[in-house]
C-alpha cells in the first residue's frame, strides 16, 4: 500500500523484475483483472506492476476523487514513488482513460511506451462532435442499475456484453463471470457510481495529441461496452505514428477471452 497526498490508501501489486510495466485496470473491477498478462510478462522478464484504482479493489474508498484528474495524478504519484523510468503504461477500457489523462498532465517523461486495450478514448459520449458516441441515456440506465441493484448489474453485464457470453457459440465460464463480479463487488458503491460519469463523460482528445511514444491501440471489432468506431479507430487518428491491431470478433472483456494472443502481442510491442 502507498498513500496518495490526500491520504488515500492505494493498493498496489509489483512482480517479477525488468523493464517496468504499468497497467491500469477497467471500471468496476481492479488490477487482478491483469493476472493472465502479469504472470505472463513477469515470467518473460519484465516488472508488472498494477494498481487497485481509489474506491476499487484493496484501495481506500474516498467519497470524492474519483474523476479522471484524480485517477491520473494517482498514475503520477505512484510512478514517482516506485522511481519507474521507461516505463510502458498499458491501460484497458476505463484504465485507457487513465493512462490518456496521465500522459496529458504529466507528459511522457518516465515513459517509453504506452498500449490502450478496449480503450474509452477520445470519447465515450454522443455529442454533436463526436456523433458515433453513446447517448447519455446509455449511461444514466447504468447508473439507474447500480443504484437500483449493482450486485445484479454487474453479473448481468459479466454473463452478457462483458465477455460476449451473449454471442451464439461463447466459450465464457462461470469462472470469468464469478470473478468479474466478485471484483466488482470489492470496490465502492460511491465510487464505481461516480467513475461511470468519468469515463464515459471525458473528452480525452488533447490528451491523445500529447502521445509521443510508440503506442498500440488494441480493440476487438465485436465490442458492445466500447464499441470500436468511436474509440480506438478515432483514437488511431489522433496519437502520432500509432499501431492499430483490431481482434476480429473480439468482445470488450479480450484480456480473459483472448488471453493468449493479447499476451504475445504485449510482449512483440515490449520488444519491439
Amino acid at each position: 500500500m502507498i498513500t496518495m497526498r490526500d491520504g488515500t490508501g492505494i493498493y498496489y501489486k509489483d512482480w517479477g523484475t525488468g523493464e517496468p510495466v504499468v497497467f491500469s485496470h477497467g471500471w468496476p473491477l481492479c488490477s487482478d483483472s491483469w493476472e493472465a498478462q502479469m504472470m505472463f510478462l513477469a515470467s518473460n522478464g519484465y516488472r508488472c506492476i498494477a494498481h487497485d484504482r481509489r474506491g476499487h479493489g484493496r484501495s481506500s474508498q474516498p467519497w470524492s476523487g474519483n474523476d479522471m484528474d484524480t485517477y491520473a495524478d494517482d498514475l503520477s504519484e505512484l510512478i514517482e514513488m516506485l522511481d519507474l523510468h521507461g516505463a510502458v503504461l498499458i491501460g484497458f477500457s476505463a484504465g485507457g482513460g487513465e493512462v490518456a489523462r496521465y500522459i496529458g498532465r504529466h507528459g511522457t517523461k518516465r515513459l517509453s511506451k504506452a498500449a490502450l486495450i478496449s480503450a474509452v478514448p477520445p470519447l465515450m459520449l454522443k455529442t454533436a462532435d463526436n456523433p458515433l458516441g453513446l447517448p447519455i441515456e446509455v449511461f444514466d440506465k447504468i447508473r439507474l442499475n447500480a443504484a437500483a441493484d449493482r450486485s445484479q448489474l454487474y453479473k448481468d453485464f459479466a454473463s452478457g456484453p462483458f465477455f460476449g457470453a451473449n454471442r451464439v457459440g461463447s466459450k465464457v465460464s462461470q469462472g470469468m463471470i464469478d470473478s468479474f463480479w466478485l471484483q466488482g463487488m470489492q470496490a465502492g458503491h460511491k465510487n464505481t457510481y461516480d467513475c461511470i460519469k468519468a469515463f464515459s463523460e471525458t473528452d480525452f482528445t488533447e490528451d491523445l495529441k500529447k502521445f509521443d511514444v510508440p503506442t498500440l491501440i488494441l480493440h476487438g471489432d465485436d465490442d458492445q461496452i466500447v464499441p470500436i468506431a468511436a474509440a480506438a479507430l478515432r483514437s488511431a487518428k489522433l496519437v502520432k505514428n500509432a499501431t492499430l491491431k483490431i481482434y476480429e470478433g473480439a468482445p470488450h472483456g479480450l484480456a480473459e477471452t483472448h488471453k493468449e494472443r493479447l499476451n504475445s502481442d504485449l510482449l512483440e510491442f515490449l520488444r519491439s
